[in-house]
């Protein structure tokens, strides 16, 4: 399967590596284009390389990983998404104070992030870790990192958790985008909720 990425930040970079280090291709993009991240991609290594946000969304499974406030320009004017795979690593915060917290009423995240992207299958994941859990190697001695994950789409949500599962971590089914999203995001049961699961 390849990969994109949409966003080179700290999450992004983390999840690129351990995607590289399971063998993957994997397309890595920022809004500033792929000259900025030259550096990046030679630090990952190959099969990393660097492309425009049109390059890495066109990817079989895509990776969402930009600040909360510039999802809609990120998601814009991509080609029609044709039912591939946008993994949602955001959270609706605009900064690290409560009051940053961005209120979408009864829609969750993930749902806002589904509008910005008509045609993708949405999974929610990753953004219920801190980046000090999803950058290093989740495979510990006392067992491995659990990851939440929560989707509509059945199918969706079977490749992506075989996907986590190659690249170390255990991961487990929150259930739908607006169930599962609302106990996932900021102020959720299961947010900064940082376990390990004994194998």
């Amino acid at each position: 399967m390849n990969f994109g990425i949409i966003g080179a930040g700290t999450i992004g970079q983390g999840i690129a590596g351990h995607l590289v280090t399971a063998g993957h291709r994997v397309v890595l993009s920022n809004k500033r284009g792929p000259d900025t991240l030259r550096d990046t991609v030679a630090r990952l290594g190959p099969p990393a390389t660097a492309g425009t946000v049109t390059e890495a969304a066109a990817a079989e499974m895509v990776f969402l990983a930009v600040r909360w406030q510039d999802i809609p320009a990120a998601l814009a004017d991509l080609p029609s998404w044709d039912g591939r795979i946008l993994v949602d690593t955001s959270n609706q915060m605009t900064g690290p104070l409560p009051e940053d917290h961005v209120d979408l009423g009864s829609e969750t995240g993930s749902e806002f992030v589904s509008r910005h992207a008509p045609g993708a299958r949405v999974v929610k994941a990753f953004n219920t870790l801190f980046a000090q859990y999803i950058v290093p190697d989740p495979q510990h001695a006392e067992g491995r990192q659990l990851l939440f994950y929560a989707g509509d789409d059945a199918d969706a949500k079977t490749d992506f958790r075989a996907v986590a599962e190659e690249i170390g971590f255990a991961p487990v089914d929150a259930g739908s985008l607006r169930e599962g999203g609302r106990l996932m995001q900021v102020g959720g049961l299961l947010s900064a909720l940082h376990a390990l699961k004994q194998d």
